[in-house]
């Protein structure tokens, strides 16, 4: 089995509903993104997967997050917590990935392993796709 890993950042403002403490207020932070794929086989170059293309599908959904507040889009339901960015970041790069003729989504042999938001240095939530 074979995993590559990207990483991207972006920088985003939120506050979370049904919380009781600071982050209930608006604040932001500079959040830093992994994304893992895995797959048993290599193409021709030797590849799992061509880092360019994945960052470049990456950089296309942290377009439509960074520097916004994430409270503004209907996804997260004003609670973009972590876990939430998390899938978000998922589901965009799935669909973007597609149109493009790649599936990464869970059922595929080369696929998306997880997906990793850190909100600081010490606090990431990860995303796991399953069935």
């Amino acid at each position: 089995m074979f995993e590559v890993r990207i990483e991207d950042d972006f920088a985003a403002a939120h506050f979370l509903r049904d919380y009781n403490g600071k982050c209930e207020n608006l604040h932001g932070h500079n959040y830093r993104v992994y994304v893992h794929v895995e797959g048993r086989t290599l193409d021709k170059g030797g590849m799992l997967l061509d880092f360019s293309f994945l960052k470049s599908a990456l950089k296309e959904v942290l377009r439509k997050i960074d520097h916004t507040n994430l409270n503004d889009i209907d996804f997260f339901d004003q609670n973009p917590s972590a876990e939430r960015i998390a899938v978000y970041i998922y589901e965009n790069l799935i669909d973007i990935l597609k149109e493009k003729g790649f599936d990464l989504s869970f059922s595929s042999e080369k696929r998306i392993k997880c997906v990793d938001v850190f909100e600081t240095d010490r606090n990431r939530a990860r995303f796991i796709p399953e069935k």
